[in-house]
Parts: C-alpha cells; sequence; structure tokens
C-alpha cells in the first residue's frame, strides 16, 4: 500500500457514577447513579514507515486507553459528580458520606460531560491523531454526541 487512506478507530469505555442536577425541576435533582458507556473515535493516517513497529496503525489502542483512563475513567468511575456553585457543596463534603466527591465547574448533564471529555482528550492524542467524535450514554437508549467538524473551537490548537 502507498498511500495511507484516512482511518477511525472507535473504543469503548466504561464507567459508573452518580450525579445530582442542581436547580433542575425534574427528579434528576437528586443524588441518582447511571452506568455510563464512552465510545472514543479518532482518526488520521496509519504509519507508514515499515520499520516504526507501529507501521499500519494510526494509534495503538493500548495508548488510546491510557488516555481515556487517566482524563476520565480514573477521575469519574463511582464518582458522585455535583455543580461546583451548588449551595449544597460544604455540606455535602462535610457529611463524610462520598469519598469519591467530584465538583464540577458546569452542571453534570451528558451534554456538558462530552463536551468536557472532548476538550480533555483531545488535547492529550499524540501528533497526526485527532478526535473525530464522541458518544456518551447516560442510559441504553439516551446518549450525546460530539462531533469535531461541528465544533472546531474544541479541539484548535
Amino acid at each position: 500500500m502507498s498511500t495511507p487512506h484516512i482511518i477511525r478507530l472507535t473504543k469503548e469505555f466504561h464507567f459508573e457514577a452518580a450525579h445530582a442536577l442542581w436547580n433542575y425541576d425534574g427528579p434528576c435533582r437528586n443524588i441518582h447513579g447511571h452506568s455510563y458507556r464512552l465510545f472514543v473515535t479518532v482518526r488520521g493516517k496509519p504509519v507508514t514507515d515499515e520499520k516504526n513497529p507501529k507501521q499500519g496503525m494510526l494509534i495503538d489502542f493500548s495508548v488510546l486507553k491510557k488516555i481515556v483512563h487517566e482524563l476520565i475513567i480514573e477521575p469519574f468511575d463511582h464518582a458522585l459528580m455535583i455543580n461546583a456553585d451548588t449551595p449544597h457543596l460544604d455540606m455535602v463534603k462535610d457529611s463524610g458520606l462520598y469519598g469519591k466527591l467530584t465538583p464540577l465547574p458546569y452542571q453534570p448533564t451528558c451534554e456538558n460531560m462530552i463536551r468536557d471529555f472532548a476538550l480533555k482528550i483531545s488535547r492529550a492524542l499524540p501528533q497526526g491523531v485527532e478526535l473525530y467524535a464522541l458518544r456518551l450514554h447516560e442510559t441504553a437508549t439516551s446518549y450525546a454526541e460530539w462531533y469535531a467538524e461541528d465544533n472546531p473551537e474544541d479541539t484548535a490548537g
């Protein structure tokens, strides 16, 4: 094969987390949990150098796994995510009930989480590999999607 074509690779990840939507007008204002599924799709041209041990690969799946585990899975798995602006933050912190409390600078909706994840992942990818899309399932039938082409400001330099 001579010229490499653009390839997209996707890896699926899972994590469990709870959240509460402060000031929300429905039942999700109460602490509840989800089994999140995150699909990370990257794109680029595979390595063509025959002397490179990664020849034919866009990115080693283990490299992508390491990036996502460090930036997303480890901080969010089995965490309670809450909006850092909630007036109840100190009460929740002081309760001692939540060992892995994650105050976020946004309302922890699927839509806000996916953008946060996109920013983190896109900045950590190796040169020549770009984040193409994310899909974050909050339930089996409900998810948010993020695409680089729709959000060029999220992946710029």
